[in-house]
């Protein structure tokens, strides 16, 4: 297991630095340091996760509303013919499509519980047309690239973090998350599209993708011309764009007579065992961050990344800072939310660091991880360029939410 290994590694690593610094350099508080900095690590993580219990509660619950009360499938009908498009291997009338479309809707709304299951239903379906059962077909890499490209509307758990650390305005980063995953999304879409040879040119293509491109550069211009007004659009549009979606969540869940209250208790408790899941990983990963920082290898790594930087002309460096999350989140989503913390820890929860790492957060999905579950549930084995294309997208992810983040918060 990769993150295995790199986990193992951070802690050996970290430690042969710390020898090699009190061997070779005499420093007799660097071992300390290191100890010191493990312990202190782990008590933060649990601190954390504790803080984010309330959030994650509180978000659940309101997520359970929406399941309950058929956001899901509003927002599948509104992709449905978008869908048809970019599947054309798919036919229309497939169980493959639905569960497909529920998945990436489950997703956008951060139901991570009612994803994973539609989306190995949906692998499942899909396998069923693949005549080559254990070589990943056009469908399949077409459905996984969009899922790890991780378009979310709602980013719970960067929430709750920003939350449990006393961010001033937890929901600012909400509008860069946006804005970054959907260029994501959309690179994993014109990346694949081209190697399949979709007709990304038809016009009900062209209708969605350049409409809400065209609402995102216009924001970001917005912004970007009018930065006085970043503070505006963050707290007022961003949190009444998070307002309606809850008022739209409810008032779905009463047209259909859900018990909104108690759907909203049945949700809060899977927030609350979804936070108790969290600590140990949030821990592990916290303490191997912790050694490699105090033992000085993280910072010798970002410091020869700076000096590159700024070797090539770049002026503004408050990005690398943010890396760690970046080179975690393809892995796994509790490491990169471990370097997230760990970034927090560092540098402020309202440091431009801290925006930035937030943003990477939930900028994209955890690729080769998901790759791997998917994919392993139906045995395939020769996944063609689904790994490459996905990574790209992570990659096209992260350096959007660098340059988003500075729009607003630089």
């Amino acid at each position: 297991m990769v993150l295995n290994r790199i986990w193992i590694g951070m802690f050996l690593i970290g430690g042969v630095v710390g020898f090699a610094k009190l061997i070779f350099w005499q420093d007799v508080e660097i071992l300390g340091n290191i100890v010191d900095a493990m312990f202190s690590a782990a008590k933060v993580g649990f601190e954390i996760a504790l803080f984010m219990t309330a959030m994650l509660c509180f978000w659940m619950g309101i997520m359970k509303i929406g399941e309950n009360g058929g956001a899901v499938n509003w927002l599948t009908k509104i992709v449905s013919p978008f869908f048809s498009r970019i599947f054309p291997e798919v036919p229309k009338d497939h169980p493959a499509n639905g569960a497909m479309m529920m998945n990436i809707s489950a997703n956008m709304l951060g139901l991570d519980n009612a994803a994973t299951p539609l989306g190995l239903k949906a692998m499942n379906d899909l396998q069923e047309l693949n005549p080559e059962k254990e070589k990943a077909s056009n469908a399949q890499i077409m459905f996984l690239v969009l899922n790890t490209s991780g378009l979310t509307i709602i980013p719970v758990s960067v929430f709750a973090v920003l939350s449990a650390q006393g961010a001033l305005t937890p929901t600012s980063v909400f509008l860069p998350i946006l804005i970054s995953t959907y260029f994501a999304t959309l690179a994993g879409l014109i990346i694949v599209g081209l190697k399949q040879k979709i007709n990304l040119l038809h016009p009900i293509i062209l209708a969605y993708l350049g409409t809400l491109t065209a609402l995102i550069a216009g924001l970001l211009a917005y912004v970007a011309y009018h930065p006085e007004k970043t503070d505006f659009i963050s707290k007022v549009v961003g949190n009444g764009l998070i307002l309606l979606i809850i008022m739209s969540f409810i008032l779905l869940a009463m047209r259909k007579k859900v018990n909104v209250y108690e759907s909203f208790i049945d949700g809060a408790k899977e927030g609350f065992s979804v936070a108790i899941r969290i600590v140990p990983y949030l821990i592990a990963m916290l303490c191997a961050m912790a050694v490699l920082r105090a033992s000085g290898t993280l910072d010798a790594v970002l410091y020869g990344i700076r000096e590159a930087a700024l070797f090539l002309g770049v002026t503004v460096t408050e990005w690398i800072d943010a890396l760690p999350v970046a080179f975690m989140k393809p892995l796994s989503g509790s490491a990169a939310r471990g370097a997230f913390v760990d970034v927090i820890s560092e540098f402020g929860v309202d440091s431009l660091q801290a925006k930035i790492a937030a943003t990477m957060q939930g900028s994209t999905e955890t690729t080769l991880y998901v790759l791997a579950v998917y994919f392993g549930s139906v045995g395939i084995k020769n996944t063609r360029y689904a790994a490459a294309a996905g990574l790209l997208c992570d990659l096209i992810g992260i350096i959007a939410a660098i340059i988003v983040a500075y729009i607003f918060f630089g």
